[in-house]
């Protein structure tokens, strides 16, 4: 069965089969460095959510999805071209070093899967990363921005060593970070980090995103 949701002026065409547009992604489109006349590939783009989260703080993008799932990939096809955005979404593995030219990219954004294979925490299957591992995700990014180019993503806070021992290995350098929580009564269920290609050392921690307040 599928949805609409409206994010802003562009629509949003959803479908039970695949993941749906959730907190995460909002908040870490809104997070992420982003100018004019960028070009951006959004790594495991689902229905093309980020992408067009992204076009609401600037249309003007050279926007270019990856998503394993063919049937996904066809729907975020479908909401560019709903909305009147120019894009290219390549069904197929991050992983595949032939689908993309790398060095191309001024930002690369994902909102993976972010739970250990086999942990046995919530959010179903598209959230385990059996199928795209921290190291993958990391390895493409890296090849895929240029110099100066920046890599946003969103994680787990108890995976941050995990995470940044991966960056380092793809020479993207965390730059900025900020953990999310519902609450000040709840620790973090989740931070946004942002890294940059190359980059020298010195990471920029910012307040705590509270949900609620209570």
């Amino acid at each position: 069965m599928t949805s609409v949701e409206y994010l802003g002026s562009y629509r949003l065409t959803q479908s039970d089969d695949y993941f749906k547009l959730g907190r995460d992604s909002v908040l870490l489109a809104r997070f992420a460095t982003l100018r004019k006349g960028w070009s951006v590939c959004d790594l495991g783009c689902g229905v093309g959510s980020l992408l067009l989260l992204l076009s609401q703080r600037e249309e003007e993008l050279d926007r270019v999805g990856i998503e394993l799932n063919p049937g996904a990939a066809a729907l975020a096809r479908q909401n560019l071209a709903d909305n009147g955005l120019a894009g290219e979404i390549l069904p197929g593995d991050l992983r595949d070093r032939t689908l993309l030219a790398g060095d191309r990219f001024h930002l690369v954004v994902s909102n993976p899967p972010y739970f250990r294979a086999g942990s046995g925490k919530s959010g179903g299957q598209a959230r385990m990363d059996d199928t795209c591992s921290v190291t993958d995700l990391c390895q493409a990014a890296g090849r895929l921005a240029r110099t100066g180019g920046r890599f946003a993503l969103v994680y787990r806070p108890e995976r941050l060593a995990e995470l940044f021992a991966a960056l380092a290995a793809a020479r993207l350098e965390p730059k900025r970070m900020q953990l999310l929580a519902y609450d000040r009564r709840k620790p973090p269920y989740a931070v946004l980090v942002e890294a940059v290609k190359d980059g020298g050392p010195g990471l920029e921690v910012l307040p705590v995103h509270y949900q609620m307040e209570p």
